[in-house]
């Protein structure tokens, strides 16, 4: 996921252990708590204890509202911010200077978009399954890029979630195959957009863009690309990711499908030479 120079940033690897299985999905949703046939009795003592809670979140709000605007969490260490589920924004009141860690990240051999003496290196730990990581794609990605011609590279590495997204794995194998015909963008493209990840929807996105259709079928199905996505997913574990999608931004860990607003701040510390 990668100092406001071209060169990414060296720095020694943060020894974690390895993460259990990774949770992307949010916990709680609002579609969940949409059920108008339940009703719900409360005791006097569950009464009180949900003015307490109410009065408590009034306090969160304020001191959000005093405090937290335009902020944003740059984490010291991915493992701790991905407590919160994947593509949720955690933000907080800041009451200090925040700490700042670089990770090293290394992205030689892996698909990559822009200048390759970029300012900004951006890499994303994503998953072709993962519903945050197509918000982050589809509100966020382009806006990204616009903002700044010229002056980022981003780099997509493979953290499938396969324990809760059967099609993650195969997608980013045919990602791959893809790229081996020079077409990884496009194809990456077509794979955020499509609602079905199967088979059939890899070989229509490989005839649509003009692929060489057997060379890619003999590629889905040879396992020649599995090792190298494995890699990919052990060295995030190692790393401590926990979530997807997660980025790292010249090596600063940015958790969730962020708003555009959020990637700014940091990037444009990083331009103007703010970020130690």
């Amino acid at each position: 996921m990668d100092n406001n120079t071209s060169p990414t940033p060296v720095v020694r690897k943060p020894r974690t252990k390895k993460s259990a299985p990774i949770i992307e999905e949010e916990i709680i949703e609002v579609e969940a708590i949409e059920s108008p046939e339940e009703t719900v009795t409360f005791k006097r003592s569950h009464f009180y204890s949900v003015l307490v809670v109410l009065a408590f979140a009034v306090g969160v709000l304020v001191g959000y509202v005093a405090w937290g605007r335009d902020t944003v969490v740059t984490v010291a260490a991915p493992a701790a911010a991905a407590q919160q589920p994947s593509g949720q924004v955690a933000e907080a009141p800041v009451t200090q200077q925040p700490q700042y860690r670089r990770y090293d990240i290394p992205i030689d051999g892996f698909p990559s978009l822009g200048p390759e003496d970029a300012k900004i290196v951006l890499v994303e730990f994503s998953d072709f399954q993962c519903p945050f990581c197509r918000k982050f794609h589809d509100e966020t990605y382009q806006s990204l890029l616009d903002a700044y011609p010229g002056q980022i590279r981003f780099v997509y590495r493979n953290l499938p979630l396969t324990s809760i997204h059967p099609n993650a794995m195969p997608a980013a194998v045919a990602s791959m195959c893809a790229n081996d015909q020079n077409a990884y963008w496009d194809f990456h493209e077509k794979l955020f957009s499509s609602e079905t990840l199967d088979e059939a929807t890899y070989m229509k996105y490989a005839t649509d863009l003009g692929l060489d259709v057997d060379t890619f079928t003999t590629c889905l199905s040879g396992g020649s690309h599995d090792a190298f996505i494995q890699e990919d997913m052990q060295f995030a574990l190692d790393l401590g990711v926990q979530s997807t999608p997660t980025f790292f931004i010249n090596g600063l860990a940015i958790v969730g499908a962020q708003p555009l607003s959020n990637f700014q701040q940091i990037i444009d510390k990083e331009l103007a030479g703010e970020i130690p």
